[in-house]
């Protein structure tokens, strides 16, 4: 007879989702992992929700919260904590946090619907067919990056100023005809959706703080048209003429591949465009650029807000110089600055195993490196060429550009094509 297994310690902490309509919303399991906490933590909005039945002591978080988590908990180690959260705990929510510090297995976590599933059911979405975006302490220039014709919105709002702030932005865009409408207490006695206007037509005064905006997305027909994948027009780009132009961007980004949660280092950003882009294949992609010239190192922060990546790390400084001090890489790009005495050298250390390392030059002498490298740590060596065409007189020509040599390397736990000798 297989013995029984022992019941699982139980949960530290219990977080509670709550939603507009308070109370009267919470269901009895959550009632009662309220009514039976010693220690209730939560915003004061939230604490004020509560019936006397709670008899825990009540606790307000701190401002900044993300950096009192584990003092709190950790003062309070050994009694009945519950956390209040808006909605779903995990989805945006204070459960990440949570569970970040203490573990998942010591975090109970009992959700109640957020504010994204109840916008669909008021709108008639889908929610799978619906991209979230959270202005909750970002910047709003992050939204630009899910603008595309015909594309449905939902942007979690930091206060009752955002909507003005997107209804702006979509503006400055080229997404003035985009349909808007905001949604405040969802679930509550107070809920109210304003009526559905134009970003261009946006007057409507500030509401609640607690609200969502919807978008549907529709761009002026002079605005770009930014794609989904890399290769972006050259002209989305500020620049000094430094720029990787958008063929060889592409076939660079395709090289790099780019997977959620990894990240890039961009060394000699120029104007940022392969950081930029390697942030925009997904929301979860980072990027650190390394540029040494202090005015294209505030270029390339500029580009990126403009195209929707403000999380995007600029270090202003020369490599390799700067390079020990940035977090492990998954990939390294190399666009400039090759001649470095050591610099080839420590994009290739830093890499763990698995890490790509691709490298673009225009001239000679880097050509030179490249070749070695090959042949020392394998890889494969190409050369990128394309030819525009041009009016020739009364007729049409190609007009040839500097072609690229590219050097693309994956690093294994043993070297690619090893020669005997090398140096590994």
């Amino acid at each position: 007879m297989t013995p029984a297994r022992p019941a699982p310690p139980p949960a530290a902490v219990t977080v509670v989702g709550i939603g507009a309509d308070g109370w009267k919303g919470v269901p009895d399991s959550s009632r009662a992992a309220l009514a039976d906490a010693e220690v209730v933590i939560g915003a004061p909005r939230q604490l004020d929700l509560l019936p006397p039945r709670c008899t825990g002591e009540r606790i307000a978080w701190p401002s900044p919260l993300r950096p009192a988590v584990p003092g709190l908990l950790a003062a309070h180690a050994g009694r009945r904590v519950a956390v209040l959260a808006s909605g779903d705990p995990m989805f945006y929510g204070i459960g990440r946090a949570l569970t970040e510090v203490l573990g998942a297995g010591a975090v109970r976590v009992l959700p109640h619907p957020s504010s994204v599933s109840h916008a669909c059911a008021r709108l008639g979405w889908p929610l799978e067919d619906v991209e979230v975006v959270t202005l909750v302490g970002r910047p709003a220039a992050r939204l630009a990056a899910a603008l595309h014709e015909g594309r449905r919105l939902l942007v979690l709002s930091a206060d009752a100023g955002t909507p003005a702030e997107v209804a702006a932005l979509l503006r400055d865009r080229g997404y003035g005809p985009s349909r808007m409408r905001v949604l405040e207490q969802l679930g509550g006695e107070k809920e109210r959706t304003t009526v559905s206007t134009t970003a261009d037509e946006w007057r409507e005064a500030p509401g609640a703080p607690l609200n969502i905006v919807a978008v549907e997305c529709h761009r002026t027909p002079d605005a770009p048209r930014l794609g989904a994948v890399p290769g972006l027009p050259d002209a989305a780009y500020e620049h000094d003429g430094q720029l990787t132009k958008r063929h060889i961007r592409a076939a660079t980004l395709g090289v790099l591949a780019p997977a959620p949660g990894e990240l890039l280092w961009d060394v000699g950003g120029g104007s940022g465009s392969i950081a930029i882009e390697w942030m925009r294949t997904h929301p979860s992609c980072r990027a650190v650029t390394v540029e040494r010239d202090p005015v294209r190192a505030e270029r390339i922060t500029r580009n990126a807000d403009r195209l929707g990546v403000p999380g995007l790390r600029v270090v202003t400084g020369a490599a390799p110089d700067v390079l020990a001090e940035l977090p492990t890489p998954d990939a390294v790009f190399i666009g400039g600055g090759l001649t470095a005495p050591g610099l080839l050298d420590a994009c290739w250390e830093a890499l763990p195993a698995g890490g790509r390392l691709v490298a673009n030059t225009v001239t000679l002498e880097s050509e030179a490196l490249l070749a070695d490298a090959h042949r020392r740590r394998g890889g494969e060596l190409v050369r990128l060429a394309v030819a525009h065409a041009v009016p020739v007189g009364g007729f049409t020509g190609w007009r040839q550009a500097m072609p690229v040599t590219q050097w693309a390397v994956q690093k294994e736990q043993r070297t690619l094509n090893p020669v005997p000798g090398a140096d590994r």
